[in-house]
């Protein structure tokens, strides 16, 4: 503000000198190339008083502010998703000094100093503690605070070139989580346009912490899910297997030393801690292994399994272990004490989705259970399974995938999962 007021008396001055001259000065007989030289000089005096005062109002202030804190959120939104460290918040303070008028731009956690730039980076040691007192106060209160001298912001080094600052919290679902601090050289660089612009930064990046939060909750909640099935595994298929590799010792030797070397493979890729996405081949894969020990168990000929897979949906990367409780919910509960039962696979891109249907003829589901199936708690065994893989899709994919159950009992089941992901190997990660 004392800026401007500066600007605008050298400019009245100017303006009066130069306007008298123009008036007075053929008057006196100055020559006419110097009165015109005068009137130019006015008009353009004129011009860049206008264009100056329509720069200063408020409503173009507000708009070049805005832009300029929305710059800043996209630049940082990259960091600020991965959450608050030191690496992103030293990104985030150097990226905001380049874009303000700030002199030094930190960011703190509840406790330590995580990016410094700008002037004192020399003795502002980031990984030190916060010493600042208004910035505790701002930890506890969720308000800002401007500080106007250097007793105020508590350095300990007498040479700072820092004398003021604005403080302001960062905040996760309502709580601060840290602060964002902009220093200045002087507080006359301190006004209500620069508090507001610092105030609106803060809560965009506050938004970006909260959607990183969002994320890792989420990548949390489907790997426990994962967890959750893996510690699920039907009791009956473990021992009913063992009995059948312990029967085969006594009648086919060979044959029971394959099925335990691939009963160990199939059970140590059930206990692998699976956090990534695979690619839908190796998923694949694991269910024919498992469908090696149904067949063992029920006969060769009760158990007919066709899939339909195109190679181009083989390295689909899809969360680990969705597709075989699928399977072995059809066999569990599809399964006659007569006859063979017949699964079929089918994978297909659907737009910019991939649909995968796994169709049984099996006994079907009861018209009054099919709403319930997709319920918590629903079924039994690994009936609650198509609850968690439902889950687990969504989480990794969106609200837009999941599963769906068709089913007429007494003649089967189609159960069909839905990857709304613009599904190819690079974008669904």
């Amino acid at each position: 503000m004392q800026r401007r007021l500066v600007f605008d008396w050298m400019a009245i001055s100017a303006v009066l000198v130069l306007g008298t001259f123009v008036v007075v000065g053929p008057m006196l007989g100055a020559p006419e190339s110097a009165v015109v030289i005068a009137a130019v000089v006015l008009a353009a005096a004129a011009i860049a008083a206008l264009w100056s005062r329509m720069a200063s109002r408020p409503d173009h202030l507000r708009a070049v502010q805005s832009q300029r804190i929305l710059d800043i959120a996209n630049v940082s939104m990259f960091y600020m998703r991965q959450g608050l460290t030191p690496v992103t918040a030293q990104e985030v303070c150097r990226l905001t000094l380049q874009r303000t008028e700030a002199d030094a731009v930190a960011i703190t956690d509840r406790d330590t100093v995580l990016g410094f730039a700008g002037e004192g980076e020399d003795h502002h040691t980031v990984g030190g503690p916060i010493i600042t007192r208004a910035t505790v106060e701002v930890l506890e209160t969720g308000e800002h605070r401007v500080l106007v001298s250097r007793e105020e912001i508590g350095c300990p080094k007498r040479d700072c070139p820092l004398r003021a600052a604005i403080v302001v919290p960062l905040e996760v679902r309502g709580v601060p989580v840290g602060t964002l601090k902009f220093y200045y050289a002087t507080a006359r660089l301190l006004n209500e346009t620069q508090v507001t612009m610092v105030d609106g930064l803060a809560r965009l990046l506050s938004t970006q912490l909260e959607l990183s939060e969002l994320e890792r909750q989420t990548q949390l909640a489907c790997r426990m899910e994962l967890k959750a099935l893996q510690s699920q595994i039907n009791p009956h298929f473990l021992f009913n297997t063992i009995n059948t590799i312990a029967s085969l010792i006594r009648t086919d030797p060979p044959r029971a030393r394959e099925l335990l070397r691939e009963f160990a493979t199939f059970y140590r890729r059930t206990l692998e801690n699976s956090d990534e996405l695979i690619p839908f081949s190796q998923e694949l894969d694991y269910v024919r292994r498992y469908l090696v020990f149904e067949r063992a168990r029920f006969g060769e000929e009760r158990i007919r399994f066709a899939e339909d897979v195109p190679a181009s949906l083989d390295a689909l990367l899809v969360p680990a272990f969705v597709l075989q409780p699928i399977v072995e919910n059809a066999v569990q509960h599809g399964i006659r004490p007569a006859g063979p039962l017949h699964i079929k696979l089918v994978a297909r891109s659907h737009g910019d989705a991939v649909l995968i249907e796994v169709a049984d003829d099996g006994r079907g589901i009861a018209a009054a259970d099919l709403p319930r199936v997709l319920d918590a708690g629903f079924g039994r065994g690994l009936g609650i399974a198509l609850k968690n893989v439902d889950d687990r899709l969504k989480g990794h994919f969106g609200p837009d995938s999941g599963l769906g159950v068709q089913s007429t009992e007494g003649q089967g089941t189609t159960v069909t999962l839905t990857l709304a992901c613009t599904a190819t190997p690079e974008t669904a990660r």
